[in-house]
């Protein structure tokens, strides 16, 4: 028992020798070479003016390879009151239509899934989530992202009672909150009470946890829009 204890300790012994001396077991390669990977990752995005490894970086590139080869609709968006066109491949969404093509990066890719609501746009002046939306459906429709919102250097009534109210803390689900917030002030469906506002804005989600501050930025641009 003893002399396989103290072949146990040589072996670590050895094995620490080996590390020490370069030459590098099996699991201390495998982290040199996740670490060289990652570096390797961290320079082909900065050298790619931005682009990373992400879903989102994936899309974008699947997108000018198919725009690249011809693969591409023509789509007329007015967006913030600005016609613009773009050319896009038949399974581009919404958002990444307006994030990347037209570099409107204030609307956010949240889930993905159109649970979060932090794609939120207007179109034709209907709340939507546009992570759910294909670009090529919107050819001529009115389009408003949170870019949108403010008059010049004026902000919106509802973008001024968020800094008020203090109604963000990251501010990764700010725009959605806006827009979704805006389209139903300006709903006649959707009541006044507290319970229906947070009942209409329950598509959005904060994960910091301010609803209260959002709820009261909400109620009070009331009248104001």
């Amino acid at each position: 028992m003893a002399h396989h204890d103290q072949a146990g300790i040589n072996d670590s012994a050895a094995h620490q020798r080996q590390d020490e001396s370069g030459q590098h077991s099996p699991s201390r390669r495998r982290f040199m070479k996740h670490v060289g990977m990652s570096g390797i990752a961290a320079a082909t995005a900065s050298a790619g003016a931005g682009h990373t490894f992400s879903d989102e970086g994936r899309q974008s590139d699947r997108a000018n390879t198919q725009a690249a080869t011809g693969d591409t609709h023509r789509v007329s968006l007015r967006i913030n009151g600005k016609m613009q066109q773009i050319d896009v491949a038949a399974n581009v969404i919404l958002l990444d239509a307006i994030r990347d093509r037209l570099q409107l990066t204030g609307t956010k890719k949240g889930c993905d899934h159109g649970q979060c609501g932090a794609c939120t746009v207007h179109v034709n002046g209907v709340a939507v989530n546009s992570c759910r939306s294909l670009a090529v459906m919107h050819d001529g429709d009115e389009i408003t992202t949170v870019e949108g919102l403010a008059d010049g250097a004026t902000l919106h009534p509802i973008q001024q009672a968020f800094l008020t109210e203090d109604a963000y803390q990251c501010g990764y689900c700010t725009a959605g909150q806006m827009l979704t917030a805006t389209a139903i002030l300006a709903d006649k469906r959707v009541g006044t009470r507290d319970a229906e506002v947070r009942e209409a804005m329950s598509g959005n989600i904060c994960r910091c946890g301010a609803y209260k501050n959002i709820l009261a930025a909400v109620q009070s641009t009331r009248g104001k829009v």
